[in-house]
């Protein structure tokens, strides 16, 4: 499904990037002023040695068949050599069977003579100088690709909610209005929060709670089985989309991994989906919550542990449950959820089996979780009560600050697996230069020169630019301060950014799936940088706790 069309022409100050797919692909991006602004400029910058590494990668993906080939190569010349022992120059009728049986005895001989030389210690003089060449470049070849242990991403799917559970800004505070549980005054807190959200006109809600709307009681339904049918319709969508993708059969998954936050029943959603698809009874079931939205990246990351270096499918299921989890008071750190979230998910169908690559459709380089400390990262997302009694979970005012240390900590950690060497010697070179200076300075005040420790320079902490391993950035739609932070903090253009502000108008914060509505973006829509073989895609997402995650996918 395409995404939705901006048609209020709407860009007032307080939303100036919200814009429709039409207007940020067009090709002429005019608020990119700087010189790297379009993507050609941008690509000419990345590191020649990361892409290098880039297409090994994808030449990787064709290892295993080289490999076979390689095997019959090896075949042919040890035939060949024993066909030259036999016969030399003679002329004979290679195909009568007589010919084909002496060369079948003679081949089986040699090999005898090769286990009697190896239990004798008498070495591999038996074989040609090109036998053995070719056996050592293959056995070096099998260890190399065993020792990349890749993790395939063989396709994923997102949830496409029906019309009937869209509606705009207008339908969801009137929503609000009839649950008659909230004031005038947050009710218009909601509104304000709503128009500066960066969402659209059409984003999607349960249908449990859009009935109120069209009901004469003016009554929602948030009962047990309305969030379990919210659950199986988003779920086994998305489940039965990805299958069908990557060609793989309910039981040939051997691990599956479903986040869901706030909606854990029993049994659990794992348990739904074994069931309804008719899983092995061995498959390896693990039901995550209380994550957030970087939930979904943490799934990956476990899914792959456990995968291990053995062949196997893993299914990921990304999801948040919005029925039973509206607030009903009237506090405001509260009342931000009811506005934020959507429904939405995503299923990703991985696999670790080198014949997979082929038809992969990326491959997982580098994972990061990063999980901060301290009592206001635990408590800045938090499910509780209010004063009333009425459950919710609050947003602290601290969010952005903790939000923005633990995003430091995490591409602090990325940085040295995918940064090129210079941006990482710049890295360095600016420890280097803060430390001396700030030395400097300490060692003037203590001789009592505070005049002149006041002038020392104390040069700023050099950012790395990521754009120079990364070719496109999934940032969790989580609303659109947070997309504008990181667009400035890590220096990236509009076209970067695209993906992001394009899922938070379309589907709105659809919790830890949204990085994969992103991906979808790149990959079927997005005009201004095209994805291409070769291209790398950072996911960065943000959950309760508090963490950071991050991921990096190599396009295939």
């Amino acid at each position: 499904m395409p995404p939705q069309q901006r048609t209020d022409g709407i860009n007032d100050q307080g939303m100036r990037r919200v814009v429709s797919t039409s207007e940020l692909s067009s090709g002429s991006l005019g608020s990119i002023n700087s010189d790297a602004g379009t993507p050609r400029e941008y690509r000419v910058r990345k590191s020649k040695l990361i892409g290098m590494i880039d297409w090994a990668h994808v030449m990787l993906t064709h290892a295993p068949h080289l490999l076979v080939l390689g095997l019959v190569i090896l075949l042919g010349q040890i035939v060949r050599q024993v066909v030259d022992d036999l016969f030399g120059d003679s002329n004979v009728e290679w195909f009568s069977y007589e010919t084909i049986a002496v060369v079948i005895h003679a081949i089986k001989d040699l090999f005898v003579r090769l286990y009697v030389s190896i239990a004798e210690s008498d070495g591999f003089d038996i074989f040609s100088p090109a036998v053995k060449t070719t056996a050592l470049i293959l056995v070096v070849a099998a260890w190399i690709i065993r020792r990349d242990n890749p993790i395939y991403c063989l396709s994923f799917a997102t949830f496409k909610a029906p019309e009937e559970w869209k509606v705009d800004h207008d339908q969801i505070i009137e929503m609000m209005r009839r649950k008659k549980c909230f004031t005038d005054e947050s009710l218009t807190f909601m509104q304000k929060i709503l128009e500066r959200s960066g969402t659209g006109p059409a984003t999607a809600w349960p249908p449990g709670i859009v009935q109120s709307l069209h009901r004469d009681d003016e009554k929602a339904d948030q009962s047990i089985e309305a969030s379990r049918k919210e659950a199986e319709t988003v779920i086994f969508d998305v489940v039965e989309q990805a299958l069908k993708k990557a060609n793989v059969k309910p039981k040939e998954i051997d691990v599956l991994v479903i986040n869901c936050s706030l909606f854990s029943p029993t049994p659990s959603l794992c348990a739904m989906v074994v069931s309804h698809f008719g899983m092995r009874d061995d498959v390896a079931t693990f039901n995550l919550s209380g994550m957030g939205c970087s939930a979904s990246l943490i799934s990956i990351d476990l899914a792959k542990r456990l995968l291990g270096k053995g062949r196997g499918k893993a299914l990921v299921v990304s999801t948040e449950i919005i029925t039973p989890n509206l607030y009903h008071g009237n506090e405001r750190g509260f009342l931000i959820q009811n506005t934020l979230f959507r429904c939405g998910g995503a299923a990703i169908v991985l696999s670790n089996n080198w014949l997979d690559g082929r038809r992969a459709w990326y491959k997982l380089l580098h994972t990061v979780r990063v999980q901060g400390s301290g009592q206001a990262a635990y408590e800045c997302v938090y499910e509780g009560e209010d004063a009333n009694g009425e459950r919710g979970v609050r947003l602290s005012k601290d969010i952005v600050k903790v939000a923005g240390k633990t995003m430091e900590k995490n591409l602090t950690t990325l940085g040295p697996q995918i940064l090129p060497l210079s941006e990482q010697a710049k890295v360095v070179w600016s420890i280097i230069v803060r430390f001396s200076m700030k030395s400097l300075a300490k060692f003037l005040k203590q001789r009592g020169a505070a005049d002149m420790a006041a002038k020392v320079p104390i040069m700023k902490p050099y950012v790395p630019d990521f754009k120079r391993c990364i070719d496109h950035f999934c940032i969790h739609a989580g609303g659109r301060a947070v997309i504008d932070g990181i667009e400035k903090n890590m220096q990236l253009q509009d076209f970067h950014t695209e993906p992001s502000r394009d899922t938070l108008y379309n589907y709105g914060n659809t919790s830890s799936s949204s990085i994969w509505y992103e991906l979808e973006y790149i990959q079927e829509h997005q005009r201004t940088n095209p994805l291409k073989k070769g291209h790398r895609i950072m996911q960065v997402a943000f959950g309760s706790g508090f963490k950071c995650t991050s991921g990096v996918w190599l396009k295939l």
